[in-house]
């Protein structure tokens, strides 16, 4: 798992899948807001001229010389929800990206976002 202390010295870091294949670029992480921990990074993939970044969760994830290894396969990846460059994750996506990894979606008892960037 990422350290929370290791999050800014990662960014921009290849990120693989459990093969070895390169999945894109890790551009930020989301901390799940009950622990504080990292939960879900989001990974710029595509061409340069549609770029896109799509969510992938940090359960086991490992960390190497110059990549973070993730659990999930290249392909679940690229299928998994997706924001612009530039767009900010609307509240309302947060339990869409849940679903797609198989996970339990938990907001806050009086409907808070379960997922921070940072």
């Amino acid at each position: 798992m990422i350290r929370a202390a290791d999050i800014r010295e990662w960014r921009n870091h290849d990120v693989v899948d459990p093969k070895g294949h390169r999945i894109g670029m890790l551009e930020s992480i989301y901390v799940d807001t009950t622990t504080d921990e990292p939960a879900v990074a989001t990974v710029r993939t595509g061409l340069p001229s549609r770029r896109r970044l799509v969510f992938v969760p940090l359960d086991e994830a490992v960390l190497g010389p110059d990549y973070v290894k993730v659990s999930h396969p290249r392909g679940e990846v690229r299928k998994a929800p997706s924001i612009g460059t530039d767009d900010v994750l609307p509240a309302e996506r947060e339990e869409e990206i849940f679903q797609h990894y198989g996970m339990t979606y938990r907001p806050g008892a009086n409907g808070e976002r379960q997922l921070a960037r940072r």
